[in-house]
């Protein structure tokens, strides 16, 4: 499972990578409207997509003289499944937090004159 998690976490390590996906989450976009909403240039954009492409991310649709990219959600839930453990093991210990806070006095004077 190793093998098919590596691909996307290291496409996610970039920033600006994510802000593609995040923005196609929203729907499919043109590269234009992508380079406009992320400030960058479209060969910079156009890189970008082209590495989130290779890794499965998105796929891209050509419309005339337009490329619409969409977000492909499959890789993502690799990614998901591989953290699932690990949210366990968050929610483990924030079930732990709770029940010591649970077990402390609301009145934080009723502990006043104790040693």
């Amino acid at each position: 499972m190793f093998g098919a998690v590596s691909a996307p976490f290291d496409v996610l390590a970039e920033p600006t990578r994510r802000r593609i996906l995040d923005l196609l989450l929203e729907r499919p976009r043109p590269v234009g409207d992508l380079t406009d909403r992320l400030d960058l240039t479209q060969p910079s954009t156009s890189k970008h997509l082209r590495v989130l492409r290779e890794a499965g991310l998105v796929t891209v649709r050509v419309d005339a003289q337009r490329r619409w990219y969409e977000l492909r959600p499959e890789p993502l839930a690799e990614v998901d499944a591989w953290l699932a453990p690990y949210r366990r093991l968050w929610a483990d210990r924030l079930d732990a937090l709770e029940r010591h806070l649970d077990g402390m006095p609301d009145d934080p004077d009723q502990n006043k004159g104790k040693p």
